[in-house]
């Protein structure tokens, strides 16, 4: 797969008990990335955030968390990140999604010889 040098970033900033079809909603978007074709998602596991609710989700050891952020990075064309959004949007009932220009320097596979 080539990507154009113009791609969009798509980041969602969801929580880790957030939940779909049974399981955690993160690995829930990154498979349907993959089935959707989508060049890469990435997910980032965050130490401390708050969102929409105010509440502050923490590691600290006083206020442990067991729900702390999540943020989801895919990469992709513009229209396959647009498209994306619209099979997202009914399933992410809470959290943020935020598209932003990505200039793509290289995508390619690794070529593992052993």
């Amino acid at each position: 797969m080539n990507l154009p040098n113009e791609g969009q970033l798509l980041r969602i900033f969801i929580g880790e008990t957030d939940k779909h079809d049974g399981m955690p909603l993160y690995e829930w978007i990154v498979r349907e990335a993959r089935k959707a074709g989508i060049a890469g998602a990435t997910v980032f596991r965050g130490i401390a955030g708050f969102g929409a609710g105010s509440r502050i989700h923490t590691t600290n050891i006083l206020r442990l968390s067991l729900d702390l952020p999540i943020v989801v990075e895919i990469v992709d064309t513009p229209e396959k990140i647009e498209s994306f959004i619209g099979f997202l949007d009914p399933v992410v009932t809470e959290g943020l999604m935020t598209v932003e220009k990505a200039s793509v320097k290289f995508y390619r596979a690794g070529n593992k010889k052993r």
